[in-house]
């Protein structure tokens, strides 16, 4: 693992991507805190609509520009995006500097949405780019190294945009934003195999894209399991908090907990998959790593009724038996998502020729987003209509149970 890290094939990629990702999650939030707790103190309301809103603004470059970006990537050098994009970035986050410091939401969402369209550029760069660069024997390590890496990201990047104040974080973003483009410059050539010309309707390059996936068994497979994992994970991070705070009375602190336990969790699945797998591009493992996470949302219930007395702050609940059995749920129906998710995209980067590639990786975001989308909308309004979180959770991670015969034929 390690010397892979340092391998130039793969290293400045990684570093690429890690301090994209965590930007992304530092930018937002920092919005989100500066307008909870200075903008809108005094409106709740208010703020929780704009964290909303803040959250379907980045979502939305997905569902819009994929196909396009997926177009790009298969006719352009792969490297030469990334670069290109990190300029663009350093570019947004001056933008979102000045939206910090100016104090003005509407800037801010701009720059939100533009960090969207960055992201979903960069996301067919990430996971195309790997088969051009990477021996077969590498390429589930190398996926699984960055999907891992991307949960660390986000979740340090949370933690930095809650603690900087906004003066500071918009420097700290450009900062960042600089550093990642300099980690680009050291990417290798990935010259493209395709010399069709690009679509720049995005409607048509989208569908284009979709039709190209979905008449593909495998990616049409693997494509629906990934989105589920991504659903999954959008449901049990976005209430984190409430499950923290109302179901358990637990403090702002104990929410980061489950938060780093989830993310630290995919994170070791992802990179350890590999080992468990010996290399080879084989989802064997999925349909067992989805009822894991299945029981493991059970016990999570059983483990959140037995904390005899509110949780209380991060000292308090570490100081019960039945906070670490919550804290171990959480981290093995993550670390299970990691080993779930990952050889399926060892799937979706092996199972098309080279040429459509990253069209590939860019039809499954547009029905990651869709799901993601759809999953938390679904779950607000179970618990509006007086479910309960924990509730709410084991019915979600159940839902696996639909993708076992797909699993199954998968593996096959």
């Amino acid at each position: 693992m390690a010397s892979l890290l340092l391998d130039r094939r793969f290293g400045p990629l990684f570093v690429t991507q890690f301090l994209g990702a965590f930007n992304d999650n530092l930018f937002k939030t920092a919005l989100v805190f500066l307008v909870a707790f200075h903008l809108r103190s005094g409106d709740p309301v208010g703020a929780a609509t704009l964290a909303t809103v803040a959250t379907g603004v980045f979502i939305l470059p997905f569902l819009l520009f994929s196909g396009v970006a997926g177009e790009i990537c298969d006719a352009r050098d792969k490297a030469m995006i990334a670069q290109r994009v990190k300029i663009a970035e350093i570019a947004f986050m001056i933008l979102g500097a000045a939206a910090l410091a100016l104090r003005s939401e509407p800037l801010a969402l701009v720059v939100v949405f533009l960090m969207g369209v960055h992201s979903t550029v960069f996301g067919p760069v990430k996971y195309a780019i790997l088969p051009q660069h990477l021996a077969p024997a590498e390429l589930l390590l190398g996926t699984g190294l960055v999907e891992g890496a991307t949960f660390v990201a986000i979740l340090l990047g949370q933690i930095a945009g809650g603690l900087l104040p906004a003066w500071v974080a918009g420097p700290v973003a450009i900062l960042v934003a600089v550093l990642g483009w300099l980690a680009s410059r050291h990417i290798p050539a990935a010259p493209p195999a395709s010399q069709t010309p690009i679509d720049w309707n995005p409607v048509r390059a989208s569908r284009r894209a979709l039709g190209e996936a979905f008449a593909n068994t495998d990616l049409r497979i693997a494509t629906i399991c990934i989105s589920w994992f991504w659903a999954l994970g959008a449901v049990y991070t976005s209430q984190f908090v409430p499950l923290a705070r109302n179901d358990m009375g637990g403090s702002e602190g104990v929410a980061t907990l489950f938060l780093a336990a989830f993310s630290i969790g995919v994170a070791l699945g992802s990179a350890g998959v590999s080992r468990l797998l010996g290399g080879r591009i084989s989802t064997r493992l999925a349909p067992w790593a989805g009822l894991v996470m299945a029981l493991a949302g059970v016990d999570l219930f059983f483990a959140e009724r037995g904390l005899l007395a509110a949780a209380g702050d991060v000292g308090q609940f570490l100081s019960r038996p039945s906070g670490w059995r919550v804290l171990a749920d959480l981290m093995v129906l993550a670390i299970a998502g990691g080993i779930f998710s990952v050889p399926l995209y060892g799937v979706l980067q092996t199972a098309t020729h080279p040429a459509g590639r990253a069209r590939a990786i860019a039809a499954n975001n547009i029905v990651n987003a869709g799901f993601q989308v759809a999953a938390v909308l679904a779950i607000g309004t179970a618990i509006t209509r007086g479910a309960s979180v924990p509730t709410v959770l084991i019915a979600a991670g159940f839902t696996v149970v639909l993708l076992i015969p797909l699993l199954r034929k998968l593996s096959r």
